[in-house]
């Protein structure tokens, strides 16, 4: 069994969960300090100030370290 750790729901496959974090509303927000995806009201208690929720991690800030899962674009390499 595979778990989502944003939304803790369970998929029988790697393929089921990875199509699922796609689309995961707990999964809203990305630290690209230390690569967790999480909510955004985990993020913040303002709505101004934005921090990663990870105790290992001092990423800050909505735009800086803190990237919406949306405004990510990942690339891969051809060799």
């Amino acid at each position: 069994m595979y778990t989502c750790r944003n939304c803790k729901r369970t998929f029988r496959t790697e393929l089921a969960l990875s199509l699922h974090r796609d689309t995961c509303a707990e999964g809203q927000l990305f630290c690209q300090a230390c690569g967790d995806r999480f909510a955004e009201r985990r993020a913040t208690r303002d709505g101004w100030h934005y921090a990663c929720p990870n105790d290992d991690c001092e990423g800050e800030g909505l735009t800086e370290d803190i990237l919406r899962v949306d405004d990510v674009r990942i690339t891969t390499r051809t060799q």
